[in-house]
């Protein structure tokens, strides 16, 4: 299958050279996303040096995450149609925010987010994004085969690999003779 990012770029999925971390996010600016998206973000070269390639989903329109995303090193995805998340089977609920669990990461991530709006560095994401608020977080490591090596379904919004369940999931290369 090949994917569009937003700056037109084709991505091939699966990358016939390379593992993909395909992860599904919820909306353009959304706070939580975006804490764990600069934590990829600062470790995207060795994910890189561990043949991983990052193609990131989101539901809202490519205009949307051009705003918010059009900066970070890897391809993003627009999905406003969820034709991803249901051909993968991430799904939007309740309790990607009213799960105890993810409180934290929402104070987190907001705390992170108000500066940054205050001095006009960040954008401030819609009161209404495309496709809600209520999207779960999704993670694939896929092969070059097409083959799912390893996948997470999150249970809330903050419930996603982090970069060393990612990087730990990745096979070692077997060294030649």
């Amino acid at each position: 299958m090949l994917l569009t990012d937003i700056h037109g770029e084709t991505v091939p999925l699966p990358d016939p050279e390379r593992l993909v971390h395909l992860q599904f996010r919820r909306f353009a600016g959304c706070p939580v996303c975006n804490l764990h998206l600069r934590s990829v973000v600062r470790r995207h070269d060795e994910i890189q040096a561990a043949g991983v390639r990052e193609v990131v989903v989101f539901h809202s329109p490519a205009d949307e995450l051009r705003e918010h995303a059009a900066e970070l090193p890897f391809a993003v995805i627009a999905d406003p149609g969820k034709e991803l998340y249901r051909r993968y089977g991430i799904e939007s609920s309740a309790r990607a925010l009213l799960d105890p669990r993810v409180w934290p990461t929402i104070l987190r991530a907001i705390a992170v987010t108000v500066p940054g709006v205050l001095r006009g560095t960040v954008r401030v994401p819609s009161a209404r994004p495309a496709g809600g608020r209520l999207g779960l977080p999704g993670d694939f490591l896929i092969a070059p085969d097409g083959r799912t090596i390893a996948r997470k379904v999150g249970r809330h919004a903050g419930d996603q690999w982090s970069v060393d369940e990612l990087l730990a999931l990745v096979p070692v290369k077997e060294p030649r003779p």
